[in-house]
Order: structure tokens, then sequence, then C-alpha cells
């Protein structure tokens, strides 16, 4: 049977998704505080990102239409980041549940000092896939819902750039399925705080453009 001559133009346009982690915090590096509430942006994270926001806004021209959408894990830290690039665009920020941290059970709270120390860490940082936070959940599973809650986004929003404000674990894990990349190889990924990452999910698989992006010129974020 002949292919449809209109089956190309019936398949979803790509949808680019910047991932940006949270600003810092007064805990950032010394704390484990997964979805422990109350935790706010400090004044270099607020700093942070106010400049991650002028970056993304340049983004909008006379041949870019720019970011359409903006969400937010449900995290006062990430909701914090997320704020000044809607400000700047007029939008409003939409909380996504998906997006939200690891819940990292007992471990909430706790002195990564300390939890360096445990033989459990080698495991986190060697066999990831294969572990469980106890009383929390484990990295399979969050990535599984990190990536589904991008797939969501992508299909509300095809054709156009959007931006989502998560944490550290959950864009690692995000960047090692987009690469295709085996969970017990994304610690070797890193995150930074308020750094930009861009994923172009396409029809016939996604396209990582950046990861990490600190401070150069987010223009050039096209396949090559």
């Amino acid at each position: 049977m002949a292919r449809s001559s209109g089956s190309k133009s019936q398949e979803p346009k790509p949808t680019t998704v910047l991932l940006v982690r949270h600003g810092r915090t007064p805990t950032t590096g010394q704390v484990l505080p997964g979805r422990a509430r109350g935790l706010h942006l400090s004044e270099e994270g607020r700093a942070q990102a106010d400049r991650a926001a002028q970056r993304i806004a340049a983004l909008t021209g006379p041949k870019a239409k720019g970011v359409t959408a903006v969400y937010s894990s449900p995290m006062e830290r990430a909701r914090e980041t997320a704020a000044p690039l809607a400000k700047l665009l007029g939008l409003r920020v939409r909380q996504h549940k998906g997006l939200i941290e690891a819940d990292f059970g007992s471990w909430t709270g706790r002195n990564l000092s300390e939890l360096g120390k445990l033989p459990e860490w080698t495991q986190v940082q060697r066999y990831p896939s294969g572990f469980r936070f106890p009383g929390g959940e484990s990295f399979s599973e969050m990535q599984t819902r990190m990536t589904g809650a991008i797939a969501e986004v992508v299909k509300r929003h095809p054709g156009e750039m959007i931006m989502c404000a998560s944490h550290a674990d959950t864009i690692k894990a995000a960047v090692a399925a987009a690469m295709g990349s085996h969970l017990d190889l994304f610690q070797r990924i890193v995150i930074g705080p308020c750094s930009i990452t861009a994923i172009t999910y396409t029809h016939s698989g996604p396209i990582v453009l950046a990861v990490n992006s600190m401070g150069d010129d987010l223009k050039t974020l096209v396949p090559s």
C-alpha cells in the first residue's frame, strides 16, 4: 500500500524543553533536602534565577518565538527559579508534580557528609538502578516519573519551546534517558545550580542540545 503523502505533516512537530535546575539554597551541597517544605532560594540563588531568566528570554526575537510555557516542580526553590522567567515573558508558572525532587525517604534532611560514610552510598553512586531510598522511591521510579512528566508536557506543546524547573537528579535522569545511557551511568552527569539543559524531542527521538549550560549563548541551540 502506498504511503500517504500527508503522513509526515501529521507527525508532531519537535518540542524543545529547557530543563533548569533550581538556584542555590542555603543548604545546597551540604544537606539532602528532598521534598522537605520551606526551603527557599538564597540571595545568590535568586540572582542565578534572574540571570537564567535573562538568558532564556533572549531566545525570543523576530525569528524565534521563544519559550511559550513555564513549568515547575512543586517545591518552593524550583517555583522561585521559574518565577523570573514567567514574569519576563508574561506567563504563569504551571506546577507539575512529575518534576518534583526524588523522594529520599528517611534520608531527607540529612547531611551529605554523613550520608557519604554509609555503605549504601557506594551503591547510590555506582549502582543507582538497584537502589531504593529507605522509605522513599527508587532511582528507576524517579526516572520513569520524570521522563513521563516531560513526555506529557511535550505532547501539550508540539512545535514549541518550554521551560521546566526541576532538580539535579531528576534532570540527570532525563538526560541519561534522552541519550540512551543506562541509569547506572547518570551520576557521571553534572547539573549545577540554575544550569540550563536543552533537549529537543522529535518524532524519531530526542536530541540533546546542551547539558549544564551556565553562561554561553543559548541562541546556538539548534541541531547540527
